[in-house]
């Protein structure tokens, strides 16, 4: 990023003229600003600093609550690092009742804890719980003061109408919702919502974006810090999810047996995968310069590291090796999976490596293997080899 600098004889200090965006937004339901600005790590550590401020992966920025004192320090604090702000005068509005959940009746209050509740004796992930019961909540806010008993299905389709049309929700996020609030209704039967007269969308039948080889060499090639490069390295060459790797601890790996053990993964479901045996010499590197004490890749304070670093590195990775395609950790999950579908494994040997319960679900890697479909020939190129003989072949015959 450039930036101009402008020097005063009557002060020491440099002024940065970065603008930050302060947009009005929401988080989990409270009204907040978030933070929107050209990606510069001096600014965003900057912003860190102040108390209050936070990261949400779903605005995918930082924020602060919407709180006038705060917001003023704020302004009074970026001013103060030389940053300049602009905040925009329309209020988002893609969001349900902010009415807090507390001023909605003691019976709402508990009917929401007590369906987490029941999430958590079904043995929903936490991340479930979070989703769902996050809907949830949404939809009690949305009927306002209206009884849990007197709640029914002209309701749900109400909130639902209104939460597409307004929160810009995708296909799969619809479905999570709807899913959220069929629940609800098997959890407080005493209410008349009919679960299965809510409609549920069909899912959307998207290829997965895959790297090419090559395209993974440059990742790898221009990523020079050594436990990102070896997180890239881990991604791609054992298949992984996210999550996964970051919950690998160190006694997961079996380098005798080239084998990596998956604990508890996605479905609550153990597995084994390979290791990349070329990735030895790094990760033996990677071992003896970090240290970790239980997790295999661990925050430099301890613990568990954050998704959201591999996130920012990877997409700084993609941009320095010339990616214009829309890369995730996951993409690197799916290049494995279709690698090997190109090499020659069995589809069903990919399934067990990728821990799916289903075989059509690794079915989806034969539409974007490039293996069999270089086969496959155009019929023009059938009817320019079999042209009428006034067509000159020493000329190309499409200009």
């Amino acid at each position: 990023m450039q930036r101009n600098f402008v020097t005063y004889t009557t002060s020491p200090l440099i002024f940065i003229s970065v603008i930050v965006n302060l947009e009005p937004s929401h988080h989990n339901g409270e009204a907040c600003f978030a933070f929107r600005f050209k990606y510069d790590y001096a600014l965003k550590e900057f912003i860190k600093r102040f108390p209050g401020v936070a990261y949400s992966k779903k605005l995918g920025c930082y924020f602060i609550m919407n709180q006038p004192k705060s917001v003023e320090k704020f302004k009074q604090y970026l001013t103060t690092g030389g940053y300049k702000y602009y905040i925009k005068n329309t209020i988002s509005t893609t969001t349900v009742d902010q009415t807090p959940l507390p001023s909605l009746g003691p019976k709402k209050i508990i009917a929401h804890q007590k369906y987490l509740d029941f999430l958590a004796g079904k043995r929903y992930s936490i991340n479930t719980q979070k989703v769902y019961g996050g809907f949830v909540r949404d939809f009690l806010r949305f009927t306002k003061t209206k009884e849990l008993n007197a709640l029914d299905s002209n309701d749900v389709r109400l909130f639902i109408e209104w939460t597409v049309g307004n929160m810009s929700y995708s296909t799969s996020t619809h479905r999570q919702l709807v899913s959220a609030i069929r629940l609800f209704s098997v959890f407080y039967p005493d209410c008349n919502i009919e679960a299965e007269s809510i409609f549920m969308p069909k899912r959307d039948k998207k290829l997965p974006v895959v790297l090419s080889k090559e395209e993974v060499l440059r990742i790898l090639q221009v990523t020079k810090n050594l436990k990102h490069r070896t997180i890239i390295a881990m991604l791609y060459g054992s298949g992984l999810r996210i999550g996964e790797l970051i919950d690998l601890e160190l006694s997961c790996f079996d380098f005798n047996r080239k084998q990596l053990f998956i604990k508890q993964a996605k479905g609550r479901k153990d597995r084994y995968t390979t290791i990349s045996e070329s990735s030895f010499p790094l990760l033996k590197n990677y071992y003896q310069t970090y240290k970790p004490q239980k997790y295999f890749i661990e925050n430099p304070k301890g613990g568990k590291y954050s998704a959201g670093s591999i996130r920012t590195f990877l997409k700084q990775s993609c941009k320095l090796a010339g990616i214009n395609k829309i890369v995730t950790p996951h993409t690197l999950r799916h290049s494995f999976a279709t690698h090997l579908l190109e090499s020659g494994t069995d589809l069903r040997y990919i399934q067990v490596l990728l821990g799916h319960s289903r075989p059509e679900t690794t079915m989806i890697y034969t539409h974007v293997t490039r293996k069999d479909l270089q086969a496959i020939r155009s019929p023009l190129d059938g009817i320019v080899e079999n042209q009428v003989p006034y067509i000159d072949h020493s000329k190309p015959f499409l200009t």
